[in-house]
């Protein structure tokens, strides 16, 4: 499948795969954050759109274009971060088109596990394989009067593509666990396997405490620790970046 983003005559865009890297997780204890596999998986699950510049931005409360007072370190950067809308919208110009391969649209978002106080991304899913429209990247103000900064080469707008339609043919429906003995079977071992991991972790010098974790589902393990056998188990997401023009 191809990506393409074509890129506007005069313009630049630094584009890049999502780190798995995040600055409050390296500053948890013992970086424990990166323990959890479904949130490095999510990190990493597209490519992130950079600032070119470094700007601070704060919003008085209003809801005109002029409630919104947006400030660039450097006098002669090109104003990408604009109040457009209005009602505390600060508006990011993506100078470019994305091309997505017939039937996909792309997922356009804030930086993932990524907050920023004061403002919050929004998000939107464009169809991309025809539309020879740009998009914008927006956040919203949450509150007046807290000066919100934006930092040269910090991500602004995150992509990657989804399938269109593939949501609505989706059957979803609940069932009790119980009527799934096998997968019950399962799950009860593995909640006395982490009761017993989780008491065992306040014993000096135990099993629990040598390993400090429990690895199961990272390392695609079944409760008993026998191979689950999926053979596209992922640890960690290595995208390709956009090959240059």
């Amino acid at each position: 499948m191809k990506l393409i983003a074509y890129m506007i005559d005069g313009h630049q865009m630094d584009i890049r795969p999502a780190p798995v890297e995040r600055e409050w997780m390296d500053n948890t204890g013992e970086r424990f954050a990166y323990r959890c596999l479904p949130l490095n998986i999510a990190n990493a699950h597209g490519w992130e759109i950079a600032c070119p510049s470094s700007f601070s931005a704060v919003w008085n409360g209003n809801q005109d274009l002029a409630a919104i007072n947006v400030r660039f370190d450097d006098p002669d950067a090109q104003p990408f971060a604009i109040s457009h809308f209005g009602h505390g919208t600060l508006t990011f110009h993506v100078p470019c088109l994305f091309r997505t391969d017939p039937g996909w649209d792309l997922m356009v978002q804030g930086p993932i596990n990524r907050p920023k106080d004061g403002i919050a991304a929004l998000s939107g899913i464009i169809e991309t394989d025809w539309a020879p429209y740009t998009f914008t990247m927006n956040w919203i103000f949450t509150q007046p009067e807290v000066d919100v900064y934006f930092e040269k080469g910090e991500p602004f707008c995150h992509i990657f593509p989804v399938q269109r339609g593939l949501l609505a043919s989706i059957e979803p429906e609940m069932k009790l666990l119980s009527s799934e003995p096998e997968l019950q079977g399962q799950y009860q071992a593995w909640n006395e396997s982490r009761l017993k991991f989780n008491a065992e972790l306040q014993l000096p010098g135990s099993p629990a405490q040598a390993e400090r974790w429990q690895k199961l589902y990272y390392r695609g393990l079944s409760p008993d620790g026998t191979p689950a056998g999926i053979e596209d188990h992922s640890t960690r997401l290595r995208l390709r970046p956009f090959k240059p023009i």
